[in-house]
């Protein structure tokens, strides 16, 4: 098997390049393809200063159908290099982002989210014409609906005082100290994105030690946050100058490791553990009474893990989805066991079997 070039940047054709890597290999994709602008004429401010679009070669397409092409090919090899449960997103302006869901719903891929990032600084709409383009769009994909991506749900809502994060993100775009420049003061690349926005993407669905590769590297943003994070990267990129600055980027920056870079564990990802498992270890005996938070509810606990309350008989689910004439009900949550301190959720004793499974992994 061909060894991947990683955290590398390597000069050439994205498809090309990523039809040299094994199939299958990779966690997770970014990509910020060019995005097709059309821009025609010179746009100035106010002032009659002149505003820095992106004109460069490498986002210039001929016809629409020469766009359409190219994006069916870098997703194509795209999709051949993804594992079956890896993630690939693609950020993209009005210009663009429609023509590639298209092309992603047409190779087949799952489309899991899409992502409004709502710019807490937008440039102005300066002639008037039209509202002030305020929001990029980014699709979350996988390569089917079966597959079955890493998503840190729980670590999305820490990063968010503990509410379920929504799929509009309120960031600024680059600018300052973040923003590189040349040795003239100009922007190093047109389209540079904040690294707050690939710090979301890279944590909400890849683990530490993952690899994740960017088709249209441009100067680094996804290498800098991977390595931040203890993930690896490849990076593809065609200019030179955009190598250069990515390169002396990334060099300045420390490998994140250890605790640094663990997130809060999802419990959908946490391992099985049976609730006659606690009375197999002791932490729950025969017998024993189990109450419902407000204490509405009682059922003794059966050798074999059942649970008995009058006529209703069954596991910790069935028996309190029964008592509460509810379709279903999730028995680690809603029971609870006597302590000196009060009622305690059965929960907290799963997570004593699963820290030492943890441990065990671990030693």
């Amino acid at each position: 098997m061909t060894e991947l070039p990683l955290n590398d940047i390597i000069q050439g054709d994205c498809i090309e390049g990523m039809n040299a890597l094994p199939e299958s290999s990779v966690d997770l994709v970014f990509a910020d393809p060019p995005y097709n602008l059309q821009l025609g004429g010179n746009l100035s401010r106010p002032d009659d200063s002149v505003v820095n679009g992106v004109t460069e070669e490498w986002d210039q397409f001929d016809t629409m159908d020469a766009y359409d092409l190219f994006t069916h090919d870098w997703l194509k090899a795209a999709r051949r290099i993804l594992k079956p449960n890896g993630s690939l997103w693609v950020i993209g302006s009005y210009h663009n982002i429609f023509r590639v869901g298209c092309v992603l719903q047409d190779q087949q891929f799952w489309i899991r989210n899409d992502i409004i990032w709502r710019k807490t600084n937008p440039m102005p709409n300066f002639r008037g014409t039209r509202f002030t383009n305020a929001h990029e769009t980014l699709i979350w994909a996988t390569k089917d609906e079966e597959s079955r991506p890493t998503f840190n749900y729980d670590a999305m809502k820490m990063m968010n005082d503990g509410v379920q994060m929504r799929s509009d993100w309120t960031l600024p775009i680059c600018t300052g100290r973040e923003r590189l420049k040349k040795s003239n003061g100009e922007k190093a690349h047109p389209t540079q994105k904040p690294e707050s926005l690939l710090h979301r993407v890279i944590l909400a669905t890849s683990n530490p030690g993952d690899v994740i590769v960017d088709p249209f590297f441009g100067t680094g943003t996804t290498g800098a946050v991977a390595k931040k994070l203890g993930r690896d990267f490849i990076g593809f990129e065609m200019e030179e100058d955009y190598i250069i600055h990515a390169r002396r980027r990334i060099e300045k920056i420390e490998t994140g490791e250890g605790l640094a870079i663990q997130v809060t564990e999802s419990k959908r990802q946490a391992p099985r553990v049976p609730f006659g498992t606690l009375i197999e270890r002791g932490l729950i005996n025969p017998g024993t009474l189990l109450y419902s938070h407000d204490g509405k509810y009682s059922a003794q606990v059966r050798a074999d893990g059942s649970l008995v309350c009058e006529k209703v008989k069954g596991s910790i689910h069935q028996v309190g989805a029964q008592l509460q004439e509810a379709a279903s009900c999730n028995g680690w949550t809603f029971w609870h066991f006597r302590t000196p301190q009060g009622l305690t959720q059965i929960d907290a004793l799963r997570g004593v079997i699963r820290a030492e499974m943890g441990a065990v992994a671990m030693g």
